[in-house]
């Protein structure tokens, strides 16, 4: 369900982020499932559990998922939240791609990078 990249230069409690958000927002997850516990996820990655409590407080900070004291963490059923969170990457989308027009990248170029990505996530 979640890999960590040891290469990424990123803090790996974002790449944990990273992955449960693509997997709430694809719909692999759905509406009110359970996460694993941190211990159980912190132990299947072999990362220290306060690395999968942080994020896992972040993912509730967004509103993709919520927590029951003494029975762990669920998905958000909330279909704003999934729209706001897309929405929010759509805007980052925007960004990086007025930063590739202002860098002097044609459009080709960045139309053949979407279509690789996408051809991709088919395969």
């Amino acid at each position: 369900m979640i890999v960590i990249d040891y290469h990424d230069k990123r803090p790996i409690y974002e790449q944990v982020i990273e992955r449960f958000q693509m997997l709430i927002l694809n719909g692999a997850l759905e509406a009110d499932s359970q996460l694993p516990s941190v211990r159980s996820l912190a132990v299947d990655l072999s990362i220290n559990p306060n690395t999968i409590q942080r994020a896992y407080t972040e993912l509730e900070r967004r509103g993709l998922i919520y927590s029951i004291k003494g029975r762990g963490n669920f998905v958000s059923s909330q279909k704003d939240v999934v729209k706001e969170q897309q929405q929010l990457l759509l805007e980052d989308l925007k960004t990086h791609l007025k930063i590739c027009k202002e860098s002097g990248i044609d459009s080709l170029h960045v139309l053949d990078c979407f279509k690789e990505i996408f051809q991709e996530v088919k395969s």
